[in-house]
């Protein structure tokens, strides 16, 4: 019963995919929580720790910015639905699509947790009007340990390359680090027996002591069935 007690787990998150739930299982991992994945509907799936975990995990998974939101591309924006989309419509749908690939493409910098493109593009201008200069503001939070104001100036040039209209000057980029953590223990890394979480260094003596005590439980088991049933067997002698 206490076994099962310190086994128990909890769903940390649900209905992720794949890509998202190993971010967030090497996360845990690396701060020497383990998770498990467990398998749900429609390919996707779900990811468990023990119970006195969660709120570590959650914790981490906040730093980390965790799960990652997976990002729109220009395909699954403009996908052929058969309808007809008025000229407003498909400038926000360019607009949104924009700023998700090139959201995309920001977070694959090393040390970048989450990226966010802010695109405005301007409305096409009346007869005699003059119509007002597009313009980018990117979000980045980062690890704290990463430096990334040597990469602004490329960040920079590529939205700035990459939305028609758009100069370098009116692209901002906001840097924001994430809440530096603890370091982890010496060990590194935790492993689980009979659902019990200890350091990697102590798994093995604990399978070696609790091996050796549910041997003992069962001789002694073993040898109070044996005098359970010869003393039966005595008292039905002398009966």
């Amino acid at each position: 019963m206490m076994l099962a007690g310190c086994s128990s787990r909890v769903e940390l998150i649900s209905q992720v995919s794949e890509s998202q739930a190993n971010d967030v299982i090497a996360a845990l991992s690396n701060r020497g929580i383990a998770a498990e994945k467990v398998p749900g509907k429609e390919g996707m799936v779900s990811v468990d720790v023990a119970q006195d975990r969660i709120a570590k995990a959650i914790e981490i998974m906040r730093a980390a910015g965790l799960p990652h939101e997976p990002y729109a591309s220009m395909g699954d924006v403009f996908k052929k639905d058969g309808l007809i989309s008025s000229p407003t419509e498909e400038h926000a749908r360019l607009v949104f699509a924009l700023s998700q690939e090139l959201s995309h493409t920001i977070s694959q910098i090393d040390g970048v947790i989450y990226a966010q493109v802010h695109v405005v593009l301007p409305e096409h201008a009346g007869f005699g009007e003059t119509g007002n200069p597009s313009s980018a503001a990117v979000f980045i939070k980062y690890e704290d340990t990463a430096n990334l104001d040597e990469v602004v100036p490329q960040i920079r040039r590529l939205v700035a390359n990459s939305i028609p209209g758009l100069t370098y000057e009116k692209v901002s980029v906001e840097l924001v680090p994430a809440a530096a953590q603890p370091p982890a223990a010496a060990s590194g890394q935790s492993d689980t027996v009979w659902g019990l979480q200890v350091s990697a260094g102590s798994a093995a003596a604990l399978r070696v002591i609790l091996g050796v005590l549910a041997l003992a439980l069962l001789a002694a088991c073993a040898a109070l069935g044996f005098v359970l049933l010869k003393s039966r067997r005595q008292g039905a002698a002398n009966g």
